[in-house]
């Protein structure tokens, strides 16, 4: 009977240990299977956070969410003017108004002739009102002309204004609203009647100088119209 209830309690205490000594080590990797885990017994308790993937569930299990808000419009417009005043390329809603016009002369009899006054500028319209607009302008690289003849157009003659191809000075500025006041009713006083709108901007490349452009001197130009978004409840 002793010899028994001994035996008895070292089957129960070498079950009891081995169940306590059993840890990852002991288990070969990729050995278990689905099988040898009992239904309904591992919890989110047990599974490390971070770890599973959407692919580690079953289609149809993870619901999607709902849209998120519609993002905000692009940043603005651009729009690429070749050395004539026409339009190379464009993001859209660009045209010109007038590119280095010649204006009937307004002068008063007996002053000098005025209708040049103009003609180193480029006028487009915007096609919408940018009065809450940014404008920003820029001129175009050029390595393929010669401008001066020299022979060079990498932009490394030597000597002050020896590079018109890399070189020049340019502005820009949105047109005035109404027809031309003195002193001007907006921040630019644009003399083409078709640029006197909220919807046009005036752009005046010049020499490197200073000097206006003429044919032979002008560049290519960049315009970025940075649009701001409209308020809400405007």
């Amino acid at each position: 009977m002793a010899v028994s209830v001994m035996a008895l309690v070292v089957a129960m205490g070498g079950t009891s240990y081995a169940a306590v000594k059993i840890s990852s080590e002991d288990v070969v990797n990729n050995s278990l299977t689905g099988q040898d885990i009992k239904n309904d017994s591992v919890a989110s308790i047990d599974v490390k956070n971070g770890t599973l993937q959407a692919k580690d569930f079953r289609d149809g299990t993870l619901v999607q969410g709902p849209a998120g808000p519609a993002g905000a419009d692009g940043a603005g417009r651009w729009v690429l003017v070749g050395a004539d005043g026409s339009i190379v390329d464009q993001s859209g809603g660009f045209s010109i108004v007038a590119a280095y016009p010649t204006l009937p002369n307004t002068a008063p009899a007996g002053s000098p002739d005025n209708s040049l006054r103009a003609n180193g500028n480029v006028y487009i319209s915007a096609g919408d009102d940018i009065s809450d607009s940014g404008l920003v302008a820029t001129i175009s690289l050029q390595n393929t002309v010669d401008q001066n003849g020299d022979g060079v157009t990498t932009g490394r003659a030597p000597g002050a204004d020896a590079n018109p191809e890399f070189s020049g000075e340019i502005s820009v500025s949105r047109c005035n609203v109404g027809a031309p006041t003195t002193p001007p009713s907006g921040p630019t006083n644009c003399a083409p009647t078709g640029a006197q709108n909220a919807q046009s901007f005036v752009v005046s490349p010049r020499n490197s100088d200073g000097s206006v452009t003429t044919d032979g001197t002008r560049k290519p130009f960049y315009v970025v119209l940075t649009e701001a978004p409209v308020p809400a409840g405007r």
